[in-house]
Formats: structure tokens, C-alpha cells, sequence
């Protein structure tokens, strides 16, 4: 019979110790393997019930621990806080924060406005338009006008929530129009990915989704870049204030803002960053962290900005940072965004507006309803800004006929990409990408490689491990199956198996396997561990927090599950400081700590997306490391920013940021000149195997680096090993 096996395009020139040359070869012949004859051995957690009732969200519970403290300080400084001095000194630390997170805003350049069509119904003119916020950057909106106006006119600025026609949906053209007929101009501008700016077209070759993955898939590859997804959300909402000074028939000195749900997040962020705005209504959004993580947790990318709970900021500074000028939190009761929160922002921000002497240009306004707009709410908005822009009028709710959506065009196909490319947030993120890149200063040695990856993840192995905990024994022909607990960095317990051979022949180093489908599936018989363990390798698997029996660990639902990936999770620590990949760092600290006594060299294999996470524990911890194998390994962060159809499983293991400071391939290229390296298909960005062509940055490391790619009998194998080594 003839297996095949994948051939070597890269050979270690040097003579490679025979121990690792048995060990490769082992592993080879198990990878292809797949006739399994699998004798499940049991989980361990189900018979810990103390341990296993909230294993399914104890991962999220130790990010959320986290937040509560760093916001609790920060309710207890703001507390302290009792004279108009201290309010403005708050003020100006938020600004200082939140810049210091987005970065500065780019230099204004031309708009570019076109008109491309008129309409008129029922006394309300509409101006379909689009400009350009960065160039090549179309933001796509209208202008709706009474058609009997009389000299200039106050403005209101409409966000649209996540809705796939933007603001051409009933709910928010009845908005739209009823602030019409009382004497407003409105624009209404579709957010990036909603309405004419939707990115992601329903075809074969592309992935299509709603508009808050339309947010959170290509706000994820930003997040890579160090850059926070809101900072272009905000920089459009700017624009569009900039657009509205444009016309003559805007009176410049009283605009407002509005917009609910999603639209709601827009309100109070452009509020918070443009001083043109003299009133806002942020409808169904404000609420306060401790209470969203309570919840649903962290939403779509726009809405977390990075490091922002770990900076002591919460969701009211942005209300707080508008005061005192006039705002009105627009609520539901039973809204998705927790009642209570609104309630405690409206409480603090309160203080914050009486000390600076005016206590009522801050209101509240609630009806008794789920996530959406009530009459109720509505008719309390139309009163506030007819009273705050100087356009008094009857504020009565009206039944008002709606344009058709596409009367609303203001493409001829629905969609700006259509019609001009353009850029949208993932080819945004490409041109950062290419920006920071070139910023990026060169790597000087192993130890600056070292400095980079402990300051961006956070890692520092000082702690002392404990024992693990032994929790049972299965039988298997020549060695035994162990099951075992160790305390993790969360405080809770990672499961793992360990296979010990009855006896060794000769001495081995033990070996440490990582497979992102879980232990249960890597220990199966016929599987590598299993063939390992029969040829007398001591092989420990575990199932490290995020994969296996721990695969669960957030809350389900929410707005940033993207291919079974939890987003909502690896937000959670963005606005920490945090990563996922960090915890499991210190989980592989107490593996080796354990297996190796601290001195003992370990084999290592890792496959999928837990071989970064084996990659930058390795460059920290490299003296304890004697080889390492990578099957289907992603190797290039950047190529996850590229490529537009990404694998989302990839993120789990990245940390904000990294690609300003290094990309896996640096870690793969300083490591294959400290220990034994060899890749199995390594993968893009879209999880697509890399070929020797496009796969360069090896080309430097031919001495140092095995990659495999292509098929070799099996029959041939060890005469090519011989003759390769």
C-alpha cells in the first residue's frame, strides 16, 4: 500500500539530531492516517460540576471581571469629582484618551459632492447625492428640504441604524419627513456597509452578510492595524457636518444630530468629536458597559473602541465630553441595551451638567417598549430640538407618505461600488496596512523579537503553576490515557490528556500537541497522538481555554458571531488590553512547567490557528523548546487584512495591533534559527495553502526552515530523509 506524504521545498542543510529525524518521521506517518478506530475516552469537566456549570462562559467571566474593576475605579474618581473645575478636567482627559486611541483624523480634503437626481413628494424636495469623505471614499445620502422654506434652516444630521436599505427604511423615513413638514432639513447618510455602501455583493466568489458583520468582519482586519473601526464611522459623520456647511440654505449656527440603534452609537460618538453640533438625541444606545457585558456583551467592531475600559473610559464620557450642551437620551424600557445603564449614564452625566450650572439641557426621555421607535419617543425628540435650534412648531407625531426606496437611489443600481469602486473599510484597511508597514522599524534580533511579543500580549511568565489535578485512567495497547486538570490564568481549570507508553526503549523527549478540533479528536486511535504514544513518546494534549471542551467560553447571541467565530469575545479583550491568545500563553507556561520540570526540551506540534499561539509562547520561552511542527498553520497576519474573504477563526489568536510590531512569518524565521522547524501547508490569510511562489519570506531561512507542500510515496521517505540530512 502507498500513502503519500508531503514533500519538502526547504532542507535544513546541517545535520539534524536523529531523535528529531525519528520524531518528524513519526509524525509524518499519522498525518494522512484517517482509517481511525476510535475508542472514545470521556471529557473530564462533566464530572467536575462545580468546576464544569459555567465552563461554557468562564473565559468571558474573567475578561468581565477585569472590566468591572477598571470601571469601578473609574465610577469612584468620578464620584470625587464636585466643582465645574473637575467636570472640565474630566473632559479634557477623555478627549486626550480617545485620541490618543483613534489616532488624528486626516486633513480634510475635497468632498466632491454630486447631485444625481431630485425628488419631490407631499411637500418635501430630496436632493440624492454623494461625496467623497477620503478620496476615492463615497459616502453615499440625501438631502431632504421643505419644498416651502423660508430663509435659512436649522439641520439635523440622521444616523441610520443597522438597517440593509439605510435610511431609506419605513421606521426611519417617518423620522426623516416628520422633522420635513416642521421646518428641518435633514441629511441622512448611509453608513459604510448599509444601504448604497453595502461591501460585501451576494455572488459565488464572496462571502454576503447583514450590515453588523458588514462592520465587524472588515472592523476586525483594522483592528489588527492598531486602528479602531469608529474612527472612519466618525470621520463620515464629520465630513457630512462639513457637507451641510456647503449649502446656503443651512443656517450653520443650529444643527443637530439624531439616529437610533446603530444610528444611536453614530449620534453619540460624532457629537462627542465635532463642535458644530449644538444638540443630540442618541436614540436606543447609551447604556453603560458593566451593564452591556452583562447582557449581550461587546458588540460590532465600530462600537469598541480599543483598550477603552483599560484606558477608564466608559459608554456616558461620550456623553459627558457633549456637556453642557443639550442632549436627550431617547430609551426604551425593555430595549437590548440595558434600561438601567441608560439610567446610571443619565444619573452621572446629570451631576456633570449641574456643576456647570445647567442641569436642564441634559434629559431623559422613556417609553415602555422593546428596541425601537415609539410615538412616545418620537414626539419628545421633535420637542427637544424645536425648542434647542430655535424652530418652534406643533411636535405632534405625523402620519406621512413615504418615498419608494428606490426613489432613493442615488445610484442606478443601488450600490456606490457599482457604479464608481471605489474604497471601501477592507481596502481602507490594505492601505493602512501598506502606511504602517513601511513605519514599521526592522526587528533587530531574536531578543528585540522577544520585547515586541512580551509588550503587545502582556505576557510575563513569573507566576508559580500548580499541580495538576489527576482525574482518571483509560487503558490502550501499550500506554494509558491519563485525564487531567490545570489551573488556568483565569482561575478556572483546562482539561488535558496524557498518553504515557508503558515503557521507552530509549529516551525521548515528551511531546506537547495542540489541535485547534479539540484533545478528544487528537487522541483518537489511529490519530498522531495515539501513534506517537505506541512508538514511546510521553504525549500531552490539552484543550486550552476558547477550544474543545472550553470552546463556548462567551455569551451566545449579540452582533459578532462570524463563521461560528466568536468576535464578541476577542472585543471583549481588545477594550482590556487583553487577548485570548495571552491566556493561552500562560495556560502552554503551565504544560511545559509541568511536563518538562522546567528543564526538560519539548517536542512541540500545533494545528490550525493554535500554531501562533505555540509560535509566540515559543519565542518567549524558547530554551524549553526543542522542535516545533506547524500543521496548517496561518503564518502572515497580513495576508488576513488582503485577503477580503479571511478566515474569521484566525482573529482568536491575533492580538490588536500586531502587524505595527511583527507578523508570524518573523516569528517562524527568528525561531527556525533557535530550534528544529517544519511546516505542514502553511495557509494565507483565507486559510488557502501557500505554494512555493508566493510564499517569499522563506527564501532566506533555506537552511533553517522544512516546509512541505507537495505528495512523496511513502515508500520513498526514508531514503530522502537520509539523503537530506
Amino acid at each position: 500500500m502507498i500513502i503519500y506524504w508531503h514533500e519538502t521545498y526547504l532542507i535544513r542543510k546541517k545535520k539534524m539530531k536523529m531523535k528529531h529525524f525519528h520524531f518528524f518521521t513519526a509524525v509524518f506517518f499519522t498525518l494522512l492516517f484517517l482509517k481511525l478506530q476510535s475508542q472514545p475516552v470521556g471529557e473530564v469537566l462533566p464530572k467536575w460540576n462545580y468546576l464544569n456549570n459555567d465552563a461554557n462562559v468562564w473565559l468571558y467571566k474573567y475578561f468581565a471581571g477585569q472590566a468591572f474593576n477598571f470601571l469601578d475605579k473609574r465610577k469612584s474618581e468620578l464620584e470625587r469629582i464636585n466643582s465645574k473645575k473637575g467636570w472640565l478636567a474630566r473632559q479634557s482627559l477623555v478627549s486626550k484618551k480617545y485620541t490618543e486611541i483613534l489616532g488624528k483624523f486626516p486633513s480634510k480634503t475635497a468632498l466632491n459632492p454630486v447631485v444625481t437626481g431630485t425628488a419631490i413628494h407631499d411637500g418635501v424636495r430630496v436632493e440624492k447625492l454623494y461625496f467623497e469623505s477620503l478620496p476615492g471614499y463615497y459616502v453615499t445620502g440625501a438631502l431632504f428640504l421643505p419644498v416651502d422654506r423660508k430663509g435659512k434652516l436649522p439641520a439635523i444630521l440622521y444616523c441610520s441604524g443597522h438597517s440593509e436599505s439605510g435610511f431609506r427604511s419605513e421606521t426611519y423615513q417617518h423620522v426623516i419627513l416628520n422633522l420635513v413638514k416642521k421646518g428641518f432639513a435633514v441629511l441622512a447618510f448611509d453608513p459604510i456597509g448599509q444601504g448604497e455602501r453595502i461591501q460585501y455583493m451576494n455572488d459565488e466568489k464572496h462571502k454576503s452578510f447583514g450590515p453588523t458583520l458588514e462592520h465587524s468582519y472588515p472592523g476586525s482586519q483594522l483592528f489588527l492595524l492598531g486602528r479602531t473601526p469608529a474612527y472612519y464611522f466618525i470621520w463620515d459623520g464629520i465630513r457630512s457636518i462639513d457637507y451641510l456647511y456647503s449649502r446656503p440654505e443651512i443656517d450653520t449656527s443650529r444643527i443637530g444630530i439624531t439616529g437610533r440603534s446603530g444610528g444611536g452609537t453614530q449620534t453619540a460618538y460624532i457629537a462627542a468629536f465635532d463642535n458644530r453640533i449644538k444638540a443630540a438625541a442618541p436614540e436606543c444606545y447609551i447604556t453603560t458597559f458593566d451593564k452591556l457585558l452583562m447582557t449581550m456583551g461587546p458588540q460590532d467592531a465600530e462600537q469598541n473602541f480599543t483598550y477603552s475600559i483599560y484606558n477608564g473610559l466608559d459608554i456616558g464620557d461620550l456623553v459627558i465630553s457633549f456637556a453642557p450642551k443639550p442632549m436627550i437620551l431617547i430609551t426604551t424600557t425593555r430595549d437590548i441595551f440595558s434600561i438601567q445603564g441608560a439610567r446610571d449614564v443619565f444619573k452621572e452625566a446629570k451631576r456633570a451638567y449641574s456643576l456647570m450650572g445647567k442641569p436642564g439641557l441634559l434629559q431623559m426621555v422613556e417609553d415602555d417598549a422593546e428596541h425601537t421607535s415609539t410615538f412616545k419617543n418620537r414626539e419628545a425628540m421633535y420637542r427637544f430640538f424645536q425648542k434647542y435650534l430655535s424652530n418652534p412648531g406643533s411636535f405632534s407625531d405625523e402620519d406621512v407618505p413615504l418615498f419608494k426606496e428606490e426613489e432613493l437611489y442615488v445610484t442606478p443600481a443601488g450600490n456606490i461600488y457599482k457604479m464608481l469602486k471605489g474604497h471601501n473599510l477592507h481596502t481602507l484597511a490594505e492601505l493602512h496596512l501598506k502606511e504602517i508597514t513601511t513605519k514599521r522599524t526592522a526587528i533587530k534580533g531574536f531578543e528585540d523579537l522577544k520585547k515586541r511579543v512580551e509588550k503587545l500580549t502582556g505576557f510575563h511568565d513569573l507566576q508559580k503553576h500548580e499541580p495538576p489535578v489527576f482525574c482518571g485512567r483509560y487503558q490502550r495497547k501499550a500506554y494509558a490515557v491519563e485525564s487531567y486538570l490545570l489551573k488556568s490564568i483565569t482561575g478556572k481549570y483546562f482539561p488535558a490528556y496524557r498518553l504515557r507508553p508503558e515503557q521507552q526503549k530509549i529516551k525521548k523527549n515528551p511531546v506537547l500537541l495542540l489541535d485547534d478540533n479539540g484533545k478528544g479528536e487528537a487522541v483518537k486511535e489511529g490519530s498522531c497522538a495515539d501513534s506517537l504514544a505506541l512508538l514511546g513518546y510521553d504525549v500531552i494534549v490539552p484543550d486550552l481555554s476558547g477550544f474543545g471542551e472550553l470552546s463556548n467560553g462567551y455569551i451566545k447571541g449579540g452582533d459578532a458571531l462570524v463563521d461560528n467565530t466568536p468576535l464578541n469575545l476577542w472585543y471583549m479583550a481588545i477594550l482590556l488590553k487583553q487577548s485570548l491568545l495571552t491566556v493561552r500563553m500562560y495556560e502552554l507556561s503551565s504544560i511545559i512547567d509541568w511536563i518538562g520540570g522546567g528543564n526538560t526540551k519539548i517536542e512541540t506540534i500545533a494545528k490550525g490557528v493554535l500554531a501562533t499561539d505555540l509560535l509566540h509562547f515559543a519565542t518567549i520561552r524558547t530554551k524549553h523548546i526543542a522542535s516545533i511542527l506547524l500543521i496548517d498553520p496561518p503564518v502572515s497576519y497580513a495576508s488576513v487584512v488582503d485577503e477580503a474573504d479571511y478566515k474569521a477563526g484566525y482573529l482568536l489568536s491575533a492580538v490588536p495591533g500586531m502587524l505595527s510590531q511583527y507578523d508570524i512569518e518573523d516569528l517562524i524565521n527568528f525561531l527556525s534559527g533557535q530550534v528544529h522547524t517544519m511546516l505542514v501547508k502553511p495557509r494565507n490569510g483565507a486559510g488557502i495553502i501557500f505554494n512555493q511562489s508566493n510564499y517569499k519570506f522563506l527564501d532566506s531561512h533555506k537552511d533553517a526552515i522544512r516546509v512541505v507542500y507537495e505528495y512523496l510515496p511513502v515508500n520513498q521517505l526514508d531514503s530522502w530523509y537520509a539523503a537530506s540530512f
